[in-house]
């Protein structure tokens, strides 16, 4: 799932639903699943799965497309989830709230996510530390912390930055 999350006009039923796949039914107990497991069943309460969806998603917040697109990838329970910068536009509490639901879901599911948020490196099993377009160390965050000086450099600047920010 890319960072750009791209929705299709119609309802959040049938956005939902093109994530099934052509052979799969998807029911409406699944749809609710996948959107609370992407954080994004309280924004779709009002209208419920009948909420208009402007071609491309116009009609919601950036967040609110991540989300709808990440329900979307949940419906079909896939071996492998690949979401590139797909949680960039959440919140650092919804991006938690997302993560643990996934971690639940996803079984013996295989998740690989490209980010720039060391608290989503940080719950990962195996972190790929990549500069310039070269690995520059592999990991838990504990060993890349004290074993990768450009990861160490990374997670202190984004745990300075939410300081100055007055988040932590």
């Amino acid at each position: 799932m890319p960072q750009r999350s791209y929705l299709f006009s119609g309802t959040v039923a049938d956005n939902l639903r093109y994530g099934g796949g052509p052979d799969q039914v998807v029911t409406e107990q699944e749809m609710w699943e996948a959107l609370r497991v992407a954080a994004a069943d309280g924004f779709v309460q009002t209208d419920k799965l009948q909420t208009r969806v402007a071609q491309g998603g116009v009609n919601f917040s950036g967040g609110q497309r991540q989300r709808l697109a990440i329900a979307r990838a949940v419906i079909r329970r896939p071996a492998i989830y690949v979401f590139d910068d797909a949680f960039s536009a959440l919140d650092v509490h919804t991006d938690a709230k997302v993560h643990a639901s996934l971690r639940q879901v996803s079984g013996d599911a295989t998740i690989i996510v490209v980010t720039q948020r060391i608290s989503n490196a940080a719950q990962a099993d195996q972190v790929i530390v990549v500069d310039n377009g070269k690995i520059v160390g592999t990991g838990t965050h504990e060993t890349l912390l004290a074993d990768c000086p450009t990861y160490a450099e990374f997670a202190a600047s984004q745990s300075l930055s939410a300081t100055v920010g007055g988040v932590g």
